[in-house]
């Protein structure tokens, strides 16, 4: 038996957009640890006996500490072999996927990745964003919403000051300091969407504009517009997409033709 480590990903949270790679993996494994992120659909594709263990972080909750999921997949890789790594997204996009890689190698366990479709080109996609468009925007940024230190990345600074799409994960908490940014660099203006469990069946969506967004998602979250928008107090992950392509959405084209005057 030979120690191993696959690190997979699961893709942004639809079960069908992991890689076929990603379940050949799943079909060989001894063991899987997975993340929130991953859908838990894609368990059914393990061997009967196989161990599922789940090892979820989330910020502001008892969990799993990145150096304990270390360590637990070198021991497992040494008592059952194969494991493999499930995390949502692609696991080297902010998934802290080659530190697991990293450990396992220093430990002599081998190690293979396999890459994920990442949430922040299929989320924007799944609510028909292009993160890029010609003559619209030329580039995209992906940055994460709080640094480890629980500051806004100086990167945002300058892609806010930038023609090209922003694309924020893990940045609910900062949305009104990121719309504050905007507003204070004259680009109030600029269109965005908060998307919440984006690519599964719950998805939902807010767009707008900077200055009002911090306010559109109070309303939702207090009930005043209904149902439909992101809430920062359920389990789902939301991601900001900033920029000229969010008046591409459809519904950001509805609420600009229904301000125009009604023409006689």
């Amino acid at each position: 038996m030979i120690p191993k480590l696959t690190l997979v990903g699961a893709g942004p949270g639809d079960g069908e957009l992991i890689t076929l790679k990603g379940i050949r993996a799943l079909e060989h494994a001894d063991v899987v640890l997975y993340d929130d992120l991953a859908n838990r659909a894609l368990l059914d594709y393990c061997p009967e006996h196989t161990l599922k263990m789940y090892v979820g972080k989330r910020a502001g909750r008892s969990s799993f500490a990145q150096e304990d999921i270390n360590r637990l997949v070198v021991r497992l890789a040494r008592k059952r072999g194969h494991v493999v790594r499930l995390k949502g997204g692609d696991p080297f996009v902010f998934g802290r996927g080659h530190e697991e890689v990293e450990y396992a190698q220093r430990h002599q366990v081998a190690c293979v990745v396999v890459p994920g479709v990442s949430s922040c080109v299929a989320v924007p996609s799944s609510q028909g964003i292009p993160v890029t468009r010609r003559g619209v925007s030329e580039s995209f940024w992906v940055i994460t919403g709080t640094t480890r230190h629980g500051d806004l990345s100086d990167d945002l600074h300058l892609a806010a000051q930038s023609k090209a799409t922003v694309v924020v994960l893990m940045g609910m908490k900062k949305l009104a300091e990121i719309c504050a940014l905007y507003v204070g660099l004259g680009r109030g203006h600029m269109p965005v969407a908060v998307i919440q469990n984006g690519t599964r069946t719950n998805e939902l969506c807010v767009v707008g504009q900077a200055w009002e967004m911090p306010r559109l998602i109070a309303e939702y979250q207090s009930g005043d517009k209904g149902v439909g928008a992101p809430d920062s107090q359920t389990d789902g992950p939301a991601i900001l997409v900033i920029g000229e392509v969010v008046a591409l959405h459809p519904a950001y084209v509805l609420d600009y033709l229904q301000s125009l005057p009604m023409v006689a």
